[in-house]
């Protein structure tokens, strides 16, 4: 992140509480390691699992932590958590895409009116800003966490159409993190490090490439840029899962061939952030998508916002476009804390995130 916009959102959370749900995971703990020594008065973390919250607080030994037991299911548990916060990142969701294939009324209750519990506590409490982490998988869905998502973007939109005099609902979209659990990275890793073959799913499927501070940034970008209702999306990076393997391979001296598994139940062959539908009425901001929330009023034969035109030279922004080579591959990866511990022969799971 540049500095101006750190000095902005450290000053933007002065004296504030804020509320992360499922801060136990990958976001929370990034969004903690960069601001628990802000300016914040208090950090809230909401998540079910009091194993991850007990584990967290012996760890981080900060008063400044709350934290606060309940489900995003349960309405009155978040309005409990909601009480005197100032801003929500909403990050409490079922992400797995074979679980939600197999228990999809679970991705509906959790990932829809789940969503829809907790933004209607932060407009009836009075929270200044609210940000919804979606995912690539809300655009053109094809699976269940795909439709959850996608109606979870639209239970914000409505919302944010409403009535909201004190609260600015944003959304922020992007596709898979790198290193963090459960994702492809440390798979390949702990195959590569045993000399195993690497197990590919499709070796011409394609990822965007994102770190979780890059999601970080989004997040934080979306904050203190956002208009009501408003969804922003990186521009990132993207690879074949082939060429990811090859370079995982390379950077860890492992020969063993790369071994063709087939696709996983609801996976997409590529990654979509953008719709061609939503592109119509995007700008580009200093290196991010913003798509309004209400186009009724644009005036689409001059429309400029500070000098950004409207993008029209792309039909839709997926991860099949502009890829990167292995050797670009093993220079992003060689950036990631999780890679640099593994080559220094680290346990398996030091700088996951």
């Amino acid at each position: 992140m540049d500095n101006s916009l750190s000095k902005h959102i450290s000053s933007e959370f002065d004296k504030k509480t804020l509320l992360i749900t499922g801060g136990t995971g990958s976001f929370g703990n990034a969004v903690l390691n960069r601001f628990l020594n802000s300016g914040l008065d208090e950090i809230r973390i909401f998540s079910r699992d009091e194993k991850k919250q007990d584990d967290m607080r012996n760890r981080l030994h900060n008063e400044k932590l709350k934290f606060y037991i309940g489900d995003v299911r349960d309405r009155r548990s978040i309005e409990n958590a909601m009480v005197g916060v100032d801003y929500v990142f909403h990050a409490a969701a079922l992400k797995q895409v074979p679980s939600c294939e197999f228990y999809p009324m679970e991705a509906v209750r959790t990932n829809i009116v789940g969503t829809e519990n907790a933004a209607v506590a932060a407009r009836e409490y009075g929270v200044k800003r609210f940000v919804l982490l979606s995912t690539d998988k809300a655009v053109y869905p094809i699976n269940a966490m795909g439709m959850s998502k996608a109606m979870a973007e639209k239970v914000v939109r409505s919302i944010a159409r409403g009535q909201c005099k004190d609260t600015v609902f944003n959304i922020t979209r992007y596709g898979n993190v790198m290193a963090s659990r459960g994702s492809v990275i440390p798979l390949f890793v702990g195959q590569a490090k045993r000399k195993e073959p690497l197990t590919v799913t499709d070796p011409t499927m394609t990822r965007f490439l994102m770190s979780l501070d890059e999601a970080v940034d989004l997040v934080l970008y979306a904050f203190i840029n956002g208009t009501q209702g408003d969804t922003f999306i990186p521009v990132t990076p993207a690879s074949t899962i082939l060429d990811l393997a090859v370079a995982v391979n390379e950077l860890f001296d492992n020969v063993g061939n790369i071994r063709i598994i087939g696709t996983r139940h609801g996976e997409k062959k590529h990654e979509t952030l953008i719709s061609r539908e939503e592109l119509a009425t995007s700008r580009m901001l200093e290196g991010y998508f913003s798509i309004p929330n209400d186009t009724r009023d644009l005036n689409y034969s001059n429309y400029t916002i500070s000098g950004r035109e409207i993008i029209s030279d792309m039909e839709d922004y997926t991860s099949d476009k502009e890829l990167l080579n292995v050797e670009e591959i093993k220079e992003l990866l060689l950036k990631l804390p999780y890679i640099r511990n593994q080559l220094e022969g680290s346990s398996p799971t030091e700088g996951l995130v």
